[in-house]
């Protein structure tokens, strides 16, 4: 075949892509908006079902850990079917789950429907999304993530007052069948993620698993001649053989070497303690209005005001971290942006009246969208598009513990205390403590990668290290073939050995 035939072709960097973007945009816009704006029911459905308010936000604390926490699935099904079917069959399922939802005689029947189907089917909108648009950019991918991120707000901004409509026409059961049928639209977004190169890339994986197998034939057979004098038995070679295969399929969906990755675990460890305070202030925004007696469309206002500021935001996030200033230190940016969230947080038990929610809500909306733009691209930026896919299904399965805590755990502090106040301090402590790790270890992972590349180089200059080590192997050699009678059997195999091999 000709040269580029086996060659994957690189990012078009727009394009089609755009239409990517536009399908991601409401693809990710549902995955984090839904299960904001079900805070717009949760009073009414507190009240009908006789519940706290702990076991209340279990409901989006079991949707958003599902959501997360099926990361690897997702990336798993993503690497062996692609981008395109995985959405549509998440929308599928997210559709099913709010129907069935509509139905629900119990709090447990919820967890199930809401939590359980629907966060499994936005799980599957979500990571498709991140992938492709990773396949389809480059230079721009910092703006497309961020004009992609946009669909969160923009949606969130719409559910808002949509649900609340909703809810006043047609009750809360009526509402979810109304949701489940918008979910479709997953299907829709889904069916634009065109696959990039498809016809190179299954050229370039046939022309792989021809060499393996040659390699393998090749292997086989060198074993196969080396086994009688070394006694080894074949049944043991076939066990190594067999879980070295299974180690090599395993890794080819989640790499687990990126554990000896210092930035992917720099950034693991930040993350993973940062959603312990991320979502559960957006949960209880509307009812901790409602609680200081605001009205439920006003209550439902401050998230539509969150949104819009959130969709500014994002993109304008992710053109300042496009620039010759920010990308190459983005990690210090998302450190502030995180700092930046806690601070809002600690900062909001000042509001007492709807003027200061107001005020909060910019912020809030401000800092958030500074977040969730860079969320996706700074990991890229740390382990490279080639193992993002690994690395976003390894990320998301450790972020579901702490985020299925999150929300409960605030609901507790509020039904312990009667107030809303130390559930904001809470959340606002961890994020600033999370910023301050980032930045931190950032810092230190800057400065080794800096030490470690002066050193890489300093040898690629130097031939006296490799010479040495050229002499050093030579010398060892020498003394260990010295002429003695004991070593004198050993000498003569050596130099039968050498005769035979020049010989061949």
């Amino acid at each position: 075949p000709p040269g580029n035939a086996g060659r994957a072709p690189g990012p078009p960097d727009g394009g089609w892509g755009w239409v990517v973007v536009f399908g991601a945009f409401i693809s990710i816009g549902f995955a984090y908006a839904f299960p904001k704006g079900l805070a717009i029911f949760y009073k009414e459905i507190q009240d009908f079902f006789g519940t706290s308010y702990s076991e209340i936000a279990w409901v989006s604390s079991i949707m958003l850990a599902t959501t997360y926490g099926a990361g690897p699935i997702s990336s798993i099904l993503v690497n062996r079917y692609g981008s395109r079917p995985v959405v549509i069959f998440g929308g599928l399922l997210c559709g099913i789950g709010m129907v069935s939802a509509a139905f629900c005689t119990s709090i447990l029947q919820l967890y199930i429907c809401v939590g359980f189907i629907t966060g499994f089917g936005l799980a599957l909108n979500l990571q498709p999304s991140v992938i492709i648009i990773g396949k389809y950019f480059l230079k721009r991918r910092p703006i497309a993530n961020g004009l992609a991120m946009a669909g969160s707000p923009v949606m969130l901004c719409t559910l808002a007052p949509l649900n609340q409509f909703l809810f006043d026409n047609f009750g809360w059961r009526g509402s979810f069948l109304i949701l489940g049928a918008i979910l479709l639209n997953c299907c829709v977004a889904g069916a634009l993620f065109r696959p990039i190169g498809a016809a190179t890339a299954s050229v370039e994986t046939q022309a792989i698993k021809q060499g393996k197998d040659a390699l393998k034939e090749e292997v086989t057979r060198d074993a196969m001649e080396m086994s009688s004098p070394m006694n080894v038995p074949m049944e043991t070679r076939r066990e190594v053989e067999e879980r070295k295969e299974c180690c090599e399929k395993i890794n080819q969906y989640l790499d687990f070497s990126l554990f000896k990755h210092r930035g992917f675990l720099i950034y693991l460890i930040g993350n993973v303690l940062m959603f312990l305070g991320f979502f559960a202030p957006i949960v209880f925004l509307a009812p901790y209005a409602k609680h200081i007696g605001i009205d439920e469309y006003s209550a439902a206002f401050l998230l539509s005001i969150l949104a819009i500021v959130d969709m500014i935001a994002r993109p304008t996030t992710g053109i300042v971290a496009n620039s010759k200033w920010v990308r190459p230190r983005i990690q210090y940016f998302f450190s502030f942006a995180i700092a930046f969230n806690g601070a809002c947080h600690l900062l909001c038990p000042l509001a007492s009246d709807y003027t200061g929610l107001v005020i909060y809500s910019v912020f809030f909306g401000l800092a958030f969208g500074m977040v969730c733009a860079m969320l996706f691209e700074t990991l890229m930026d740390l382990v490279g598009a080639a193992r993002f896919t690994s690395a976003v299904g390894l990320v998301t399965i450790a972020e579901c513990c702490t985020i299925l805590l999150g929300p409960p755990i605030g609901g507790t502090l509020i039904d312990t205390f009667g107030d809303y106040k130390y559930m904001f301090i809470k959340c606002g402590a961890v994020m600033v403590l999370a910023g301050t790790f980032l930045f931190i270890m950032n810092c230190y992972n800057y400065r080794m990668l800096a030490k470690e590349e002066k050193e890489r180089k300093a040898k690629e200059e130097d031939p006296k290290s490799v010479r040495t080590e050229n002499e050093g192997r030579n010398n060892w050699n020498k003394e260990t073939m010295r002429d003695g009678p004991e070593m004198e059997p050993l000498r003569e195999e050596q130099e039968g050995l050498n005769k035979e091999v020049n010989g061949t």
